[in-house]
């Protein structure tokens, strides 16, 4: 036990790092091109392990009290799965995307497609924002994009895409179903009490592999970044750009279920997993579509500080007229 507890403590030190990890992590996966080449063959099992990991925390009670009441579940699903995939290919094909650079449309047909990134219930709670709502949505999302990541491929992409529509499909519920047996298998033999007071070292797992999926992006980035400069960071400027359009699109959609819930949606919907689609095809995908997944995750693990200013100010405006809401309420019984 003894030789366990200095790994067990590092861990446990990462994992209460919160969003300052994730901001540092893409710039050491920067400053070293070398680890990426070295971790990049474990980009498929870091994936399973993020999935695994995400599944062992889900908070059934949550997820149950949202299903209840599943209208907003239902239409965020539909957003994120079916309306950004469209969405994402009327306009692409509208600026001629499609045409002039394909290998670029397949990354963000890809993009689109993917469900929200498994860490976004955490990071949405770490921004005070409401978690459970983000993860009964990733779930619903989730547990249908092996039938709707495959369908879009198919109908925007075609021969683009170098595996086939069936097999991306059989590979997505194979590596999904997978992590969530795993899943439910550790919650049964650890117990959630012991999963509860682990927290801060399945932060810290999760920052370890998140890591290793960055770092095995960021290989690709230096070495654009030195031999086209200009090109690298137009193409930068174009994920920063998709990212924070989804988010605001989705915000003013979201908006009538109240500011928390709109910005909470905002962030789930911004952030694509596209780990799960590089893991899926096992990473046959063209130099230029890798280029772009590596340059996507600068806004993704930036965002959550970017952000938490205005989520203080939302929280903030929605406490006060909580607050005012509790204040008035005993004047007009009295009456």
């Amino acid at each position: 036990m003894v030789v366990l507890d200095a790994p067990l403590a590092a861990l446990q030190w990462l994992g209460r790092q919160g969003t300052r990890a994730l901001s540092a992590m893409v710039l050491v996966g920067l400053a070293c091109p070398w680890m990426g080449a070295y971790l990049k063959p474990y980009l498929t099992e870091v994936v399973f392990v993020l999935l695994v990991t995400a599944f062992l925390r889900v908070d059934i009670a949550g997820v149950r009290a949202h299903l209840r009441r599943p209208g907003l579940v239902l239409a965020a699903t539909a957003w994120t799965s079916l309306a950004m995939p469209l969405l994402f290919a009327l306009l692409s094909m509208a600026a001629g995307i499609h045409t002039r650079a394909p290998d670029l449309f397949l990354a963000l047909m890809l993009q689109a497609a993917a469900s929200p990134l498994m860490a976004a219930p955490a990071l949405a709670a770490l921004m005070g924002l409401d978690g459970t709502l983000v993860l009964v949505t990733l779930i619903t999302s989730t547990v249908l994009v092996p039938v709707t990541a495959p369908l879009f491929a198919k109908a925007f992409v075609g021969p683009a895409l170098s595996i086939p529509a069936a097999a991306l499909a059989a590979k997505l519920f194979l590596l999904l179903a997978g992590a969530a047996l795993a899943g439910v298998v550790l919650r049964r033999v650890l117990g959630l009490a012991a999963i509860a007071r682990q927290r801060a070292t399945i932060d810290g797992i999760n920052i370890l592999a998140l890591f290793v999926f960055v770092a095995a992006l960021m290989e690709i980035v230096t070495t654009r970044l030195l031999a086209d400069t200009r090109a690298t960071l137009v193409l930068a400027a174009l994920a920063f750009l998709a990212f924070f359009a989804v988010l605001l699109l989705t915000v003013l959609v979201f908006l009538p279920a109240g500011r928390e819930r709109a910005l909470a949606l905002g962030l789930m919907v911004s952030q694509r997993n596209m780990g799960l689609m590089l893991a899926a095809t096992g990473g046959a995908l063209p130099e230029l579509t890798w280029l772009y997944f590596a340059l996507s995750q600068f806004p993704i693990y930036l965002a959550p500080q970017l952000l938490q200013p205005l989520a203080r100010r939302v929280l903030a405006a929605g406490a006060r007229r909580r607050g005012a809401g509790a204040a008035i309420a005993p004047v007009e019984e009295t009456r």
